[in-house]
């Protein structure tokens, strides 16, 4: 697997195809910028893939036999897959990132990638987003400014929560703000960077603005306008795990599910805004989707909502 940049891949790969498998994990971090969560399950999955050629083909797999692979071979690797009790949506997202390399190898003249697309994905079920009703979402952003004895961490747990409920971010992108971008007094809006660098505008409420102002007052370290914003306790960049946890004290504090984490108050933003007649254009632009199919699953969270509003506003009901 990758370890850095410039590491070289397991031996389960003949050196020439190690070579194109490096140069394809290199694409994808410079030219299409993909996130290092999504570089690492592309590269585990590969990983994955090759590691089944070396026992299916009886040695370490060549470009050669790349080449020569058919749907048989794939559907056996998948078949493994499902045997080992992989769930059909790791199967499908390595299915992708497998043919993501396929499909370069084609790109750069090496192979026919013509068998990895007569290959389907598994179904997937519906997966609908589970958020916090208002009450629950405004206890959880109140109270992580009780949750830890130093007023300074609760303030910064208290702004970073805000962010996700109030603005919609997630972890990542709050974390990622960086002092110069942080609203200024009376701001109406700030800069967020999210998935694949795209940068969007996100509007601010006032609540925003006071709780990031109380986290900057209090916070003991000095705050250049280059470095992030939110820190750790020791003065580096705060870890996205030491929010989870905060969250976890929450729910247990006030009897949340274990549904109840910082990304269901980006859902319960989405939510709420659909609730309140937020139309699904305007909060794909909020949330940063990149296509509304992904934000039209939230129309599924509250359909008794929306049945009762067809049924009274339809001229045929």
């Amino acid at each position: 697997m990758r370890s850095s940049e410039n590491a070289t891949p397991l031996v389960i790969a003949t050196p020439d195809l190690a070579k194109h498998w490096q140069d394809w994990m290199s694409a994808l971090t410079h030219e299409r910028a993909l996130s290092p969560k999504t570089l690492d399950a592309y590269d585990r999955d590969v990983t994955q893939f090759l590691a089944f050629l070396t026992d299916h083909l009886g040695g370490v797999p060549s470009l050669k036999d790349m080449a020569c692979l058919k749907p048989a071979d794939l559907r056996a690797f998948l078949a493994r897959r499902k045997r080992g009790g992989t769930g059909s949506r790791s199967i499908a997202r390595a299915l992708s990132g497998i043919r993501s390399f396929a499909k370069y190898l084609e790109k750069t003249g090496r192979i026919d990638a013509s068998a990895f697309a007569a290959i389907r994905s598994p179904k997937l079920g519906q997966s609908l987003p589970k958020p916090l009703d208002v009450p629950q979402s405004r206890r959880v952003v109140s109270m992580a400014e009780q949750l830890h004895e130093e007023q300074w961490i609760a303030a910064r747990d208290a702004a970073v929560l805000t962010l996700c409920y109030a603005a919609g971010l997630r972890i990542s992108e709050a974390l990622s703000i960086a002092v110069k971008d942080a609203p200024k007094r009376g701001a109406k809006a700030m800069r967020i960077v999210g998935k694949g660098n795209k940068e969007r505008i996100v509007p601010l409420l006032p609540v925003i603005e006071e709780a990031i102002r109380e986290y900057q007052r209090l916070c003991p370290f000095g705050l250049e306008k280059d470095d992030l914003l939110f820190r750790g306790a020791r003065g580096g960049p705060l870890n996205p795990r030491l929010v989870q946890k905060a969250m976890e004290k929450l729910r247990s504090a006030l009897g949340l599910p274990s549904t109840a984490t910082p990304h269901a108050l980006r859902h319960s933003f989405a939510t709420h805004l659909l609730n309140r007649g937020g139309d699904l254009r305007t909060i794909q632009e909020l949330l940063g989707h990149a296509s509304l199919s992904t934000t039209q699953v939230y129309t599924g969270v509250d359909m008794d909502r929306l049945h009762d509003i067809y049924s009274k506003n339809h001229p045929r009901a």
